[in-house]
């Protein structure tokens, strides 16, 4: 996908938790701008924290009176709650390519399009991990996610993401590419796709692979 905000997929076993929202951002206080909300067009508010490469540009460049296409990392607080990172912002009309490229705005991509319009509309997400968890009869699924470490003193450490929908319980320790739509608080699988069965030795070398990434 590329000119798009979701990057395309570079490895058949890329883990990610990515998505988009539409909606305004509303900080905590003036002193807390880092920590608030996302409200969307129905009233929910999701609690959510702007990450630290957007917060200036956001203040600088952004009309927080005004919804925008956030572009998020989901979260799950308590295993159950959605809880938002925001990494960048989707809106290439109002935010011209060159700022965005030289000031960062956006982490997932660099923009080359003029359109605010993408094919899979608001609140798409794109998970992309283990299955570790599914109860079909209960539309329970949860995905671990492994991530690349942020610097090399400190271990990332994997997460969760709990998704409403059905897969197979034959497809525990699969890898597992889904599509994803955000509903109100909760996340609903919408079409899945298995990459493959993950055996304990893939698991090490792909945690091996993603450190010498990182180094």
């Amino acid at each position: 996908m590329q000119n798009h905000p979701i990057p395309s997929v570079t490895d058949p076993l890329q883990y990610r938790a990515i998505g988009l929202v539409r909606g305004i951002y509303k900080p905590q206080d003036d002193d807390i701008f880092t920590r608030g909300a996302l409200i969307d067009s129905k009233g929910n508010e999701i609690d959510s924290v702007v990450l630290g490469r957007v917060i200036t540009l956001i203040r600088n460049y952004v009309s927080l009176e005004k919804p925008h296409l956030w572009v998020v990392y989901p979260r799950c607080r308590n295993n159950q709650n959605l809880h938002l990172q925001i990494t960048g912002i989707w809106e290439p009309s109002t935010l011209k390519k060159d700022d965005v490229e030289s000031k960062g705005l956006n982490e997932a991509s660099s923009l080359n399009v003029d359109s605010d319009d993408l094919l899979e509309g608001d609140d798409y997400f794109s998970i992309r991990g283990e299955l570790i968890f599914t109860k079909p009869e209960e539309k329970e699924v949860v995905i671990k996610i492994r991530q690349k470490p942020r610097n090399q003193q400190k271990k990332a450490l994997p997460f969760k993401v709990n998704l409403k929908g059905e897969v197979p319980i034959n497809y525990l320790k699969h890898f597992i590419s889904l599509d994803v739509r955000r509903v109100d608080y909760q996340l609903l699988v919408e079409d899945f796709k298995i990459i493959g069965p993950l055996s304990q030795q893939q698991i090490k070398n792909k945690s091996r692979k993603i450190l010498r990434n990182k180094n």
